[in-house]
């Protein structure tokens, strides 16, 4: 009792006690979170023109986009895609909003007519657009494929925002002319012309090592152009790679296991306590079943031509004799022993015409497929039995029949296509038959009903059977590797990561600048593990870390993280110090050239007077010297046999004299360059409309902080 009358006595000290704690936790769970404090939550991706993009609906667009491209894109590669779709929307819907531009109901079934006249399914029978037509489709998508629905809902949405980009592209090109004032300054900008005489003295009269160019020079000429020099957040890192390929004496193994397998020999066999003999490579006649059995390619039954077989080994192989073999030879990243099989004269080229059939179940089958392929098969026969009988109803069972639409058009026909350009089944029958023969083909499609109509200059073709073996590390190399970069890894926590690599001979990889959303890096690919690595908030200037790569590691070490901002001085060193040069050389050159007219000052300077002619400001061009535009300028102020002061010019410093002035005529009428005017800018709306409007935009980007990408 008396413990408890304490704790009531003291009841206020607990509560604040256990208040502070509540509250330093909250506090040390913002710390980590720094959007929690800008009140964004990990479920925006991006916020743009004040507009939030939700996770949820990125990555369903991510999700939708993915299906499309299939696995040759990456996920990076397709969230950047949609990444620029939605900014693009965003960007744009804004400036819609503003003016209020919308596509009403009327508008939009014109442009579903218009984009769907073509489509034979929304066609009445007159050849005519029918909407009744589209709306039972729509109706039935909605009811019996709600991907499909969703796939229709996308793709008005789409022909939707194109039509209002359009209407705000015309809106502004409806604002854009061409003054009568443009147009005579435009006549003449290109009709008033001058010749000069010139003298130049070129920056690279003064060597590059007589002028000093300061950190100081750098740093002021980057913050009197602040907007120029604007710099994302980036990271240098560099690395030492550690490859899982194969070593000379691997290569050598697997040389020597290929060659055992071309004799026969004896081997015990555990199981019937007998010795057996395993017929080799060069006298075995099941040649599918032992390839399979010993290749990393599985056999390929086709027949080939020359043209196809590899490339360092054509000839020799083209021309062994039937069961001879060639090799172990490198190809294409394995090592291979190739045996000739059979020899054919077969056609490089065929014309056929086919129906097909297809199949429940078969490849590209529609919804509206019901045959079973047992169905399916006696269909094509009883087709197969009507043309026999009369050829002249094919074109018509190809419009009624077949499914395959790319040769509706041609009555079935695939006109002249090379050997083994089709399917394996389909390309057999077509140049393994003669010209007339008809017959029903199985492949993945379906069931063809086909017609030979044409073979053209027969050749001799090869079948090759292959053993291939891939050329690749052992465990024992794997193993060594594997040592190697875990004794890099060690030795580099108490050393210089520079040094520990030479004492090693192993290459140190430099990278620069990488960015918070890359993806790849050089020498290594896609390394999306390593860039989020480098931009972690607790990664710190010198940390080391292990990455796994595919066949192998990567040792990384961060080398200098770059705030966003200006860019920093050894950064902008490489295109601000040439400007700054040029710069002092001029002032170098306006000290010693003392001369006031073109005569002596070539003498002075070593180099002759030169001339020019019908040079004028629309091309700001000057022969032998190249574009100057501040040279040029200075030349249409003058007065006919008037000499300038020196100029400081792209290339050098001038003196200038104009020897004649020719004015452009004056016109009755400026309108047709007026309209040549109106026509220039009206040329660069669409491409450079966008990129003003997104430039101007405030455009906020989570994905890397919120983890996207």
């Amino acid at each position: 009792m008396a413990v408890l009358n304490k704790i009531r006595q003291r009841s206020l000290f607990l509560i604040i006690v256990i208040a502070l704690a509540l509250f330093s936790f909250v506090l040390a769970d913002l710390f980590k979170n720094e959007n929690a404090f800008a009140g964004k939550s990990q479920n925006i991706v991006a916020t743009i023109n004040g507009k939030d993009i939700t996770r949820e609906y990125f990555l369903e667009k991510v999700e939708a986009l993915q299906r499309q491209a299939g696995p040759n894109a990456t996920s990076t590669q397709i969230m950047n895609q949609v990444w620029e779709q939605e900014v693009r929307q965003a960007v744009m819907e804004s400036q819609y909003e503003k003016l209020g531009i919308t596509i009403e109901k009327e508008q939009m079934r014109d442009l579903l007519k218009t984009a769907l006249s073509g489509s034979p399914e929304f066609l009445n029978a007159a050849g005519l657009f029918d909407e009744n037509k589209m709306n039972e489709y729509i109706a039935n998508l909605k009811e019996t494929s709600p991907q499909g629905y969703q796939s229709w809902v996308d793709y008005e949405t789409t022909i939707a925002a194109n039509a209002l980009q359009q209407n705000y592209i015309n809106m502004v090109k409806a604002g854009l002319t061409g003054t009568l004032l443009e147009g005579e300054l435009e006549h003449k900008l290109e009709g008033n012309k001058v010749d000069i005489n010139f003298v130049q003295i070129p920056y690279t009269s003064i060597a590059d090592s007589l002028v000093k160019i300061s950190k100081s020079d750098i740093s002021d000429y980057i913050s009197k152009r602040k907007k120029q020099f604007e710099v994302e957040a980036t990271r240098d890192i560099k690395f030492v790679q550690f490859n899982e390929i194969a070593s000379p004496e691997d290569e050598k193994a697997i040389v020597a296991d290929l060659k055992g397998l071309l004799k026969n020999k004896v081997e015990y066999n555990e199981s019937s306590k007998s010795s057996e003999t395993i017929v080799g490579f060069l006298n075995t006649t099941e040649n599918e079943g032992f390839i399979n059995s010993n290749s990393d390619i599985k056999f390929d039954n086709r027949f080939v031509f020359k043209s196809s077989l590899p490339i360092a080994a054509a000839d020799s192989i083209y021309n062994l004799k039937e069961g001879a073999i060639y090799g172990p030879y490198k190809d294409n990243g394995y090592y291979k022993m190739s045996k000739l099989i059979a020899v054919k004269q077969i056609p490089d080229s065929a014309k056929v015409r086919h129906i097909l059939i297809p199949f429940v179940g078969s490849q590209s089958a529609g919804a509206d497929v019901s045959r079973t392929e047992a169905q399916a098969k006696i269909f094509a026969d009883s087709l197969l039995n009507v043309l026999k009988a009369d050829k002249s109803k094919f074109p018509e069972f190809v419009k009624e029949y077949s499914s395959d639409q790319g040769s509706i058009e041609k009555e079935g026909r695939y006109d002249w296509h090379p050997y083994n350009s089709m399917v394996p089944e389909f390309n057999d029958f077509e140049f393994e038959g003669n010209v007339g023969d008809m017959g029903v083909v199985k492949t993945v499609f379906g069931f063809h009903i086909m017609e030979i109509e044409g073979q053209k200059a027969k050749n001799k073709a090869v079948k090759v059977g292959t053993i291939a073996r891939k050329i690749e590390a052992s465990e024992t190399t794997v193993d060594k590797v594997f040592r190697d970069a875990s004794n890099f890894e060690l030795a580099v926590v108490d050393k210089d990561f520079e040094s520990a690599a030479k004492d090693k001979k192993y290459t140190v990889n430099p990278v620069n600048a990488l960015k918070e959303l890359d993806e790849n890096i050089p020498g290594i690919g896609s390394q999306r593990t390593i860039v989020r690595w480098a931009f972690e908030e607790d990664a710190k200037v010198g940390d080391i870390k292990r990455f796994n790569i595919p066949n192998g590691y990567v040792i990384a070490q961060l080398v200098a993280k770059h705030k966003k901002g200006l860019m920093s001085v050894e950064d902008a060193k490489l295109t601000v110090a040439p400007i700054i040069r040029n710069q002092k050389k001029a002032e170098m050159i306006r000290k010693r050239a003392t001369a006031t007219t073109l005569e002596a000052l070539a003498k002075a300077e070593k180099t002759t007077v030169r001339t020019a002619t019908g040079i004028n400001m629309k091309n700001p061009t000057i022969t032998g010297v190249g574009r100057e535009p501040l040279v040029v300028g200075s030349a249409f102020a003058l007065k006919q046999g008037q000499t300038s002061k020196l100029i400081d010019g792209a290339n050098g410093v001038y003196m200038v004299q104009v020897t004649k002035i020719e004015r452009a005529p004056k016109l009755d009428n400026y309108q047709a360059v007026a309209n040549r005017v109106e026509q220039q800018k009206l040329n660069v709306v669409a491409s450079k409309l966008y990129t003003a409007l997104k430039e101007a935009s405030e455009i906020e980007d989570y994905r890397a902080k919120n983890q996207i990408q």
